[in-house]
């Protein structure tokens, strides 16, 4: 299994199991940001949040644009409405209290998700429920401060020592966005180098077949 949670629920129903979350790659190179900007039409001096999701009701879209407008951003939703969401999220959408931009992710125009990282000031995960929640890890690679929801298995992740702020405390974070502390960026970095490499992945593998 990916997380802890889902390991406990299959031994509850007579399965025995092992967790190997996901790895990504920690030295992955950085996004072009000011041209991220330009496309979307972001000025240097404007905030913009980053929601690196798909659009369906556990994402909780509408927590990405509470905690936007909370830290006088600009909401970028990343992936596509799936599931039948659209309609739902076109009304969430257009009530918005703050800019929006949907799409321009890696399927669009050409964009990388790196791209998208380097050109947004902050990232948000509001989620509800995930069975990881990439973008956790992510944005510690790429070095961007993260408001997370507290959905199971966030609390799992947290635990390895990453430092984020909750998605339903803008305060938090636009006070550091206002005083940006590039420690916070470099440890959270380090936590992700050394829990979640895929370097690490065929030796973890390795050892589980063993």
């Amino acid at each position: 299994t990916i997380n802890e949670l889902s390991r406990r629920q299959l031994a509850d129903r007579g399965i025995g199991a092992s967790v190997v979350m996901n790895t990504f790659d920690t030295n992955a190179p950085a996004g072009d940001r000011e041209t991220t900007r330009r496309k979307l039409g972001i000025s240097a001096n404007q905030r913009l949040l980053l929601q690196p999701t798909r659009a369906i009701a556990r994402k909780n879209v509408a927590g990405g644009l509470a905690l936007a407008a909370g830290i006088g951003a600009s909401y970028w939703l990343l992936g596509p409405a799936e599931d039948g969401y659209g309609p739902e999220l076109e009304r969430i959408l257009a009530a918005a209290a703050t800019p929006v931009i949907h799409g321009h992710g890696p399927d669009d125009a050409g964009a990388e998700v790196r791209d998208a990282y380097a050109g947004c000031d902050a990232v948000t995960l509001p989620s509800l429920w995930e069975g990881f929640g990439n973008p956790a890890i992510e944005s510690a690679v790429h070095r961007r401060p993260l408001g997370i929801g507290p959905y199971p298995v966030a609390a799992e992740l947290r635990a390895f020592g990453f430092r984020w702020f909750g998605s339903d405390d803008p305060g938090a974070l636009s006070a550091w966005l206002d005083a940006p502390d590039p420690g916070l960026l470099a440890h959270n970095h380090e936590v992700a180098r050394r829990h979640f490499s895929v370097a690490e992945l065929p030796d973890r593998l390795a050892r589980l077949f063993a």
